[in-house]
């Protein structure tokens, strides 16, 4: 019956995302799930729960949808349309609100499956992968890829950290490069160290590259 349910989720999901623009697509939602499989299946967590969390992550996102309680409400219809019982539910949407980075402004994660579901997403935004994500999206807000001009914003409220100027290449600096300290679980740790140092060895390429183009 639950693994019905998941699959059933994934295909409301895929059909939902296909056409998103901003690389949170289905693909991306895939490979979250992947990865919140292989991360959870080294913990002692509920799979249910997270992969039906992993699957549902941004359809209550705010850069994916004008609002986040509409978001929550379809996800709560739709799960108790298919007979997932309340308690689930309740774990699941727990974890959809308070897994988002949120310009550093997260919430403290009280259960292993939000954190492992937490890992997955940003395992995603870091790496080979994070970095097509990062200026996929970037291009989608109009945002430049790098503009000198702006300075690396350390601190700052969710508001400014969706709406305020930045470029791509400060989105490193600002979140990205973060996330490798931030895992919450030992297989996401081991697993962001490569893609961690793929992003430091591209932004050095960038900058050389930049700073020749500075001089002609």
């Amino acid at each position: 019956m639950n693994e019905e349910i998941i699959l059933s989720a994934a295909e409301m999901v895929r059909e939902k995302l296909k056409d998103e623009g901003s690389g949170h697509d289905w693909f991306h939602i895939e490979r979250v799930w992947k990865n919140a499989i292989k991360i959870g299946q080294s913990e002692k967590v509920d799979m249910f729960v997270v992969q039906l969390a992993a699957l549902m992550h941004d359809l209550a996102d705010d850069k994916v949808v004008s609002s986040e309680e509409d978001g929550i409400s379809e996800i709560n219809y739709w799960l108790e349309g298919e007979g997932v019982p309340s308690a689930v539910t309740e774990k699941v949407l727990m974890i959809i609100q308070n897994i988002s980075y949120k310009g550093g402004n997260g919430q403290n994660l009280e259960s292993l499956e939000a954190k492992v579901v937490q890992d997955a997403d940003r395992l995603d935004a870091i790496g080979a992968i994070g970095i097509a994500r990062a200026f996929t999206y970037a291009g989608s807000k109009g945002q430049p890829i790098f503009d000198p001009r702006y300075e690396v914003r350390e601190e700052m409220t969710k508001e400014e950290y969706r709406n305020g100027k930045t470029s791509t290449i400060h989105h490193f600096y600002e979140k990205l490069l973060k996330l490798k300290n931030l895992m919450n679980t030992e297989t996401a740790i081991k697993m962001a160290q490569e893609r961690h140092q793929f992003m430091e060895q591209y932004l050095e390429e960038f900058f050389k590259e930049y700073m020749l183009e500075e001089d002609e």
